[in-house]
């Protein structure tokens, strides 16, 4: 709970699950459907309550005055408490007046009501009253008496119903109907009756709706906020874990805690999208520590790499001070010539090989047709391949193959293995590069005649500043050719390795024949 109060995240959460619920409760309070139900019950529970009184009124004889006859039945009848009723004659002259004791069916005042209930429907009937328009309904007459309009109506023959506000603002509904001769229609009208509602009876009706709305309502807000609570829960404590986890990495880089590796939270197991975002950063941190590590291994054999042939030449240069015949002068310069050369290959390559990872991510992939490619090497390739008395053999197919990446990185892969095996030819030897298209790979292959790779370094050949060769090459080449070849494949989400060609049906120990470069890329 701490971190929920500490979390923005959290109370959006929270915040926004109320306001669905509020906007709900607040419209179907300011639409009122209860209320206007109530209203038409009502209505129609009077007008038919009245015309049944009116009947009653109605004089079994004719000619039975309505002034001594009415006011006795009226004391004949059950009234509700609070209901009014009165009697007028043929000229709208009042006759009698009753009003009802009996209690009502359904007493609101008897209703379970709650302080926190009643506190908001009594903050709901200030807002209400504030914003909602005029009904245009004003306050009845002090005695209650309908208007000379609305009388005027029963006294023609109809049955109507009007509604007024009391002393108190309370509603009020009012019915009228016609007291006939006989009671029958057609008959002269020869009275009316006045029947109107308890004062405020349809507005506590309506509050007591209210208030057990209000009673779901609030039950509601308690478990929307729970069910908040817990999905805030599972939401943002583990995201504020993450960045936790991520902020502590961030502040051992800047060296103020101490040293150790970032343990990001595994949350893997979950089905959603905060068990991806776990798996993808302990992944990214995985890989990052990786590379730190990588990058920590290049740095310290570089430093090796170049403090072999600075060794070289601080003896050749020490040694040129001392020497006495020219011979040996000559014999320390080419030395000295040798070192600075392979210094300056092994620095380049170093460079090539360091930017490489930036390179690869900042170039753009694009689709090209592989065989023209191939084809541009092999012209280029085979004329020193001939130089040298290699024979270069192609064997490409005639279609096209399509491929997308960095062509450029590519053509590289090709150039330093086809490089590499005429370096390993002799005189004779030959050389062979062909591809071909495998369901969704291609293979482009590499092949030569010369000594073959030692079985003990077929596994360390791709490593960086890994070098196999014979004594006469050395310092010629920097280890870092394959190693950057692998590094370029990859990245296109390809495989590379080496092999030796056995003879066929032979003994696996013989003598291999060559060795052969396979490059598999995705099609």
């Amino acid at each position: 709970m701490i971190k929920l109060r500490r979390s923005p995240l959290a109370r959006k959460i929270i915040v926004f699950n109320l306001l669905g619920l509020l906007v709900l409760a607040v419209g179907l309070l300011w639409l009122n459907p209860f209320r206007d139900g109530l209203v038409q019950q009502r209505g129609a529970a009077l007008i038919v309550q009245a015309e049944l009184i009116a009947d009653v009124l109605a004089p079994p004889i004719p000619g039975v005055d309505l002034a001594a006859a009415g006011p006795a039945v009226l004391d004949r009848l059950g009234l509700h408490r609070g209901v009014e009723l009165r009697l007028f004659d043929a000229e709208g002259g009042l006759l009698a007046t009753r009003t009802g004791h009996a209690p009502p069916p359904l007493d609101p005042e008897a209703l379970r009501r709650t302080v926190l209930t009643d506190s908001l429907n009594a903050l709901w009937e200030r807002a209400a009253g504030m914003l909602a328009p005029d009904d245009g309904s004003g306050s009845a007459a002090g005695d209650q008496r309908p208007d000379g309009q609305l009388l005027m109506v029963a006294l023609d023959g109809r049955t109507q119903l009007a509604r007024s506000r009391g002393p108190e603002g309370d509603m009020v509904y009012t019915v009228v109907a016609p007291v006939r001769a006989t009671g029958e229609p057609g008959t002269p009208v020869i009275g009316a009756v006045a029947l109107s509602s308890a004062a405020g009876e349809i507005d506590h009706l309506a509050r007591s709706e209210r208030e057990q709305m209000l009673q779901v309502f609030l039950l509601a807000l308690l478990v929307s906020i729970g069910l908040s609570l817990v999905l805030a829960s599972t939401i943002a404590t583990p995201i504020s874990d993450l960045a936790d986890a991520a902020e502590r990495g961030r502040e051992r880089s800047a060296r103020q805690v101490g040293p150790g590796r970032v343990r990001i939270p595994d949350l893997a197991s979950r089905p959603d999208e905060i068990g991806r975002l776990s798996a993808a950063m302990r992944g990214m941190v995985a890989a990052l520590y990786d590379r730190i590590e990588l990058n920590e291994q290049f740095a310290a054999d570089v430093a090796h790499e170049i403090k072999n042939p600075l060794a070289s030449l601080r003896s050749a240069v020490g040694t040129l001070r001392v020497a006495r015949r020219e011979d040996q002068r000559e014999k320390l310069l080419d030395v000295i010539e040798h070192d600075v050369r392979r210094l300056d290959r092994l620095v380049s390559d170093i460079s090539n090989a360091s930017r490489l990872d930036s390179e690869l991510v900042k170039e753009r992939e694009a689709q090209f047709d592989l065989i023209p490619m191939l084809r541009n090497l092999a012209d280029h390739l085979g004329r020193d391949a001939e130089a040298r008395g290699v024979e270069f053999i192609t064997d490409l197919p005639s279609g096209p193959i399509l491929l997308t990446g960095l062509e450029g990185r590519l053509a590289q892969v090709v150039v330093n293995l086809v490089v590499n095996a005429i370096s390993f030819c002799e005189e004779g030897d030959a050389v062979r590069l062909w591809a071909r298209r495998r369901a969704d790979r291609v293979l482009v292959v590499v092949e030569d005649t010369g000594p073959g790779i030692p079985e003990a370094a077929l596994t360390k050949i791709f490593k960086r500043f890994y070098s196999e060769r014979p004594v006469q090459q050395f310092g010629n080449h920097s280890g870092l050719g394959l190693a950057i070849s692998r590094q370029i494949v990859e990245a296109h989400g390809g495989v590379i390795w080496a092999e030796n060609i056995k003879p066929t049906d032979a003994d696996l120990a013989s003598e291999p024949l060559g060795a052969r470069f396979v490059v598999g890329l995705p099609v």
